[in-house]
């Protein structure tokens, strides 16, 4: 069988890759299981030390990593480098902050004894990374998972396997010992496999909800770990003292970035009544700045969803809310690339969404946003906590210590203030109700991806 790669740029054939045999998945995880034991003991900085390799490496590589990320997902060129810098970023933080997070936790003195808690790599981590982000998504395990002295195979999205083969060869010229981060292209049904064999220890999974039930119902015949990094339908509150021209720019970009393909990416918008005529009519102005075309043309600032059938779910998603009573701002005619039968499709803002229409409620992954106006932080909070996601929030103010309360009350793993979209790599990237469960990243993202050893040493008699 051959997973193909059709670029949403010009719907032409881009990559196909054979998947892999019976005899090949075999043998990806023999390597896996026997190489990881040596590599448990090699000391945590040598192990870092190879990463950074990994990083100039990828560093290298940045311009052709870009082109092609362009071509199998179509992020604009002029945004594809922010992706290199994002893998950088994480990659090392969690590679400089390794030695602390995988010191032994001294338990305190007690007369005669020594006792620690110390924490061992899981073995082997299967990784399964989605299409959207693939090198962020992909680096949150995997560069974190090697450091602590697993063995990684990866599993990437059948839109963008060049990512995972570039992560391959970075790995193999920085010196990583053979069988530590290897690749598969799989079925879902060798997916499936794959979660069930005895020498994988842990799962980590970024996708639909949908998908991350199938993960957890799979790895719910064994007792190993899953990391679940999945949907959103994230909420923003501007408050009414917030900086109005700021959080239009904030807003629009948080939404419309990536074409709307983000878990993490703006869908909820509620705005205080004070504010919220000139912020509805500030966010209107900026989408229609917006360029719609060829990703690859630096001039372009929105480039198409993934494939057609995405582009297709979205127009459907469209056609409910505006029945639901819904408005849309946007005329599609003004972005004229958008057309039907085709992933090109113009931006969004739908006003005076109703509370249980489809832009308020489910996931949209495309450029699409719906506007409620609420009179007070009571109503913004009851809103925000309507639903069954909870992957990031934001409120836009100019009080801090209203933000930190209001983020107490609002069921979120991440909480921002005068930002949004964005991934912190020192704080913990966490979803709750059905945005998943697990951690990556941080400190915390460590305890994940290893387990917790006690020992406890009698030194005197």
């Amino acid at each position: 069988m051959m997973i193909t790669t059709i670029s949403p740029v010009d719907g032409r054939v881009y990559a196909q890759r054979p998947a892999a045999t019976a005899a090949e998945i075999e043998a990806t995880l023999v390597r896996a299981h026997a190489s990881q034991p040596a590599w448990r003991a090699v000391p945590v900085a040598a192990r870092a030390a190879i990463m950074e390799r990994f990083c100039l490496e990828f560093e290298r590589r940045g311009s052709e990593i870009a082109t092609q990320l362009s071509w199998q997902m179509g992020r604009p060129i002029r945004f594809a480098p922010s992706e290199v810098r994002g893998t950088l970023e994480r990659a090392r933080y969690m590679s400089d902050i390794a030695s602390t997070a995988l010191a032994d936790l001294d338990a305190g003195p007690k007369p005669g004894f020594r006792r620690f808690i110390r924490r061992e790599p899981l073995g082997v981590v299967f990784s399964v990374a989605a299409w959207n982000y693939p090198y962020l998504i992909a680096v949150n395990s995997v560069v974190p998972a090697l450091i602590a002295g697993n063995a990684v195979v990866l599993k990437h999205s059948a839109q963008t396997p060049l990512c995972a083969e570039v992560f391959a060869e970075c790995f193999a010229a920085a010196g990583l010992p053979t069988g530590l981060f290897q690749v598969l292209h799989l079925t879902h049904g060798d997916t499936e496999a794959v979660i069930r064999d005895a020498r994988v220890d842990f799962v980590a999974f970024t996708g639909s909800v949908a998908g991350g039930r199938a993960v957890q119902h799979v790895a719910a015949e064994r007792f190993i770990g899953v990391g679940l990094e999945l949907g959103g339908c994230d909420p923003v509150y501007v408050r009414e003292d917030a900086d109005l021209a700021h959080a239009i720019e904030n807003i629009v970009d948080g939404a419309y970035f990536n074409s709307g393909q983000s878990c993490c990416g703006l869908q909820r918008i509620y705005v205080h009544e004070s504010l919220h005529e000139p912020f509805t009519r500030g966010c209107i102005e900026l989408i229609r700045q917006y360029r719609l075309g060829d990703p690859l043309d630096p001039d372009t600032t929105l480039g198409p969803l993934v494939r057609t059938a995405a582009a297709d779910t979205v127009r459907a998603q469209l056609r409910a809310a505006v029945e639901a009573g819904a408005r849309a701002a946007i005329e599609e005619r003004e972005f004229p690339k958008s057309r039907a039968d085709t992933p090109y499709l113009a931006p969004q803002l739908l006003l005076d969404a109703p509370p249980g229409s489809v832009v308020m409620r489910e996931e949209i992954f495309g450029p699409v946003a719906g506007i409620m106006k609420v009179r007070s932080d009571d109503e913004a909070v009851a809103h925000m906590n309507r639903s069954a996601f909870g992957l990031t929030a934001a409120v836009w103010t100019r009080d801090p210590q209203a933000a930190e309360a209001l983020g107490a009350r609002v069921e979120t793993g991440t909480w921002f203030m005068n930002r949004c979209d964005y991934l912190d790599p020192a704080l913990a990237w966490v979803g709750v109700k059905d945005s998943g469960h697990g951690c990556t990243l941080s400190v915390v993202g460590y305890e994940h991806l290893t387990r917790p050893k006690s020992f406890h040493l009698r030194v005197k008699t």
